[in-house]
């Protein structure tokens, strides 16, 4: 008889997968803080769904987000500089990864739920229009008699009605505090609008610690990248920058560190070690609000002020860096020009739509001239930086080829 060792025995592998226990809501979050976003406390979802298995509700809110059209989309959506002006600037894809990225660093120094603030980051933008803040005021003067358009409440109307992936609802169905998380500003009128999602504009109460998180991780990301990008473009100059003592400092210490470094590697190098400042600053601030007011749960969170800021030194330099890039990029006579061109072809597009709107495709045709106008601002929302001009050219320009 052949002698078989115990390590030879063949195991049914179904039986080995029995015993793998699925983690519940609660094991994908005990080591949460008690007053951080837990998701089986949740204020749950427009329509009840079975709760997903081997992963946390927050989880499937940023798996959602991520194969949604809108994301794919924000690929060719332009942050400061419109897409086509090169391959190396920032798009609203790559800096909704990038507040992601350090707004999670911060979530998991602060024993917050990670999985929440990077789904509120990674949709944080999902309704931008296209030619960044210049298509924003644009498409908001042209909807003046019909609500004005909000960025921030045009990412929650994508993912609560107009994205379509599945069978039984509108929308992507997210959980309660990613869309509050969503929803960074909102106006008064419109908050009312909300029901319980507005709740908080009206009351002056604030949203979770994961959408404070958030919040401010955004401006981190644009202001230290749309430096980077500034450089880059030849738009700001280093001894422009000379001027801001955010910068200066860290570049500095950069240069002392690294003498024999110049270039973009001592821009990167001066930029990263500015976000780690912030972030850094961040999180001590955070942790003494979080021991003074003490909040014991996500309600107490609510009630409180806002728990996440820096330092009044640190928000003192970084208010003088947003400032200084208002002054010197935002208002640089080449964004300016472009800026002209993004609202000539955002109006155009919206003027051709109200007059005639047998132009649109047959989804966004309504009969009510309210509700018309409403879908012309989804259709030009959701475009890209290259589609819109494309459709302006498909509406106004005579190709002779």
């Amino acid at each position: 008889m052949t002698d078989r060792r115990s390590d030879d025995v063949q195991h049914d592998p179904a039986a080995g997968m029995a015993a793998i226990a699925v983690p519940t809501q609660e094991a994908f979050e005990a080591h949460l803080a008690p007053y951080a976003a837990h998701s089986a406390q949740s204020r749950g979802r427009r329509y009840s769904e079975a709760a997903p298995s081997a992963r946390s509700e927050f989880q499937r809110d940023r798996d959602r987000i991520v194969h949604s059209t809108a994301f794919r989309r924000l690929e060719y959506k332009t942050q400061v500089f419109v897409n086509h002006e090169g391959d190396l600037f920032r798009t609203r894809l790559t800096h909704s990864l990038e507040v992601a990225q350090i707004a999670r660093s911060v979530a998991r120094n602060l024993r917050m739920n990670e999985d929440l603030v990077e789904a509120i980051s990674l949709a944080h933008d999902l309704g931008h229009t296209p030619f960044g803040h210049a298509g924003q005021d644009a498409l908001n003067e042209c909807m003046r008699e019909h609500g004005g358009f909000e960025h921030n409440l045009q990412s929650l109307a994508v993912v609560d009605d107009l994205e379509e992936h599945y069978g039984a609802f509108n929308g992507l169905n997210l959980c309660f505090e990613t869309r509050e998380g969503i929803l960074k500003h909102c106006s008064r009128d419109n908050a009312r609008r909300l029901g319980a999602l507005g709740e908080r504009f009206l009351e002056g109460r604030q949203p979770s610690i994961e959408a404070q998180i958030a919040n401010v991780a955004d401006e981190i990301a644009y202001n230290n990248h749309d430096v980077d990008d500034g450089l880059r473009s030849g738009l700001l100059t280093i001894e422009q920058l000379a001027e801001v003592e955010l910068w200066q400092t860290h570049y500095d210490t950069a240069r002392r560190d690294f003498p024999q470094i110049e270039g973009r590697r001592l821009i990167h190098e001066t930029v990263r070690r500015i976000i780690n400042t912030l972030i850094v600053d961040l999180i001590d601030t955070t942790k003494l609000n979080l021991v003074r007011y003490a909040p014991a749960s996500l309600d107490a969170v609510r009630a409180a002020p806002a728990l996440v800021a820096h330092s009044d030194a640190i928000a003192a330099q970084a208010a003088t860096l947003k400032r200084f890039l208002f002054k010197n990029l935002y208002r640089h006579y080449r964004v300016m020009r472009m800026a002209n061109k993004a609202r000539r072809v955002v109006v155009g597009l919206f003027d051709a739509f109200t007059e005639d709107p047998r132009l649109l495709p047959p989804s966004y045709q309504a009969v009510d001239e309210a509700q018309q106008s409403r879908l012309i601002a989804h259709y030009i929302a959701g475009m890209t930086d290259r589609y819109a001009v494309k459709e302006y050219q498909r509406l106004f320009v005579i190709d002779d080829n």
